[in-house]
């Protein structure tokens, strides 16, 4: 897909805010993917995720545009908070492998893994990005705090990135605080 028709999904979505059909207290759709963490292939299981604690799922729209490079970035300078806190960050899109590779190192700077979300699970955490009146294959902007148990705890839907991190860790830091 080409950089103009890109910027022209994300302007014709920005009028809109994103919304999440997943809730707080809804079950966690599991799923088995492939990605890339520092740049190596990352098999990602949601179930097995979670057996070590909370997991930030963040699905961004495309590796290397402006808004996900500054997500990703921001994600990675966080990333020893959210260890801290007890989380993992998986990061998610419909990138090709290649592309997660190279993504995984650049902006996210090697600090989490970044795998591909197929069609399905796309669908199943509906987070497809509606572009005049039908669904992509790409996703919206949306952060889910998925608890050890696999229920969804928060969830921040925004196409405007720069909230993610900040309300997605403040959410972590309250699951850890209501845990003890």
């Amino acid at each position: 897909m080409n950089k103009q028709l890109i910027g022209l999904m994300i302007a014709i979505t920005a009028a809109a805010p994103a919304e999440a059909a997943l809730r707080v207290g809804a079950r966690a759709p599991d799923f088995v993917t492939t990605g890339a963490l520092a740049g190596k292939p990352f098999r990602v299981h949601l179930k097995r995720e979670l057996r070590n604690g909370p997991v930030v799922l963040y699905f961004y729209p495309k590796a290397f545009t402006k808004g996900c490079t500054l997500e990703a970035r921001a994600f990675s300078e966080a990333s020893a908070e959210f260890r801290k806190a007890g989380a993992r960050v998986i990061g998610l899109s419909a990138d090709d492998l290649p592309t997660l590779k190279r993504f995984s190192v650049e902006e996210c700077r090697n600090a989490f893994p970044v795998a591909r979300a197929s069609a399905a699970t796309i669908r199943a955490y509906d987070v497809a990005m509606p572009v005049v009146g039908k669904l992509t294959t790409m996703s919206n902007r949306t952060s889910y705090v998925i608890d050890r148990n696999g229920r969804v705890a928060f969830v921040h839907s925004d196409l405007d990135w720069s909230k993610h991190v900040e309300k997605t860790l403040a959410a972590v830091k309250d699951l850890k605080k209501r845990q003890k």
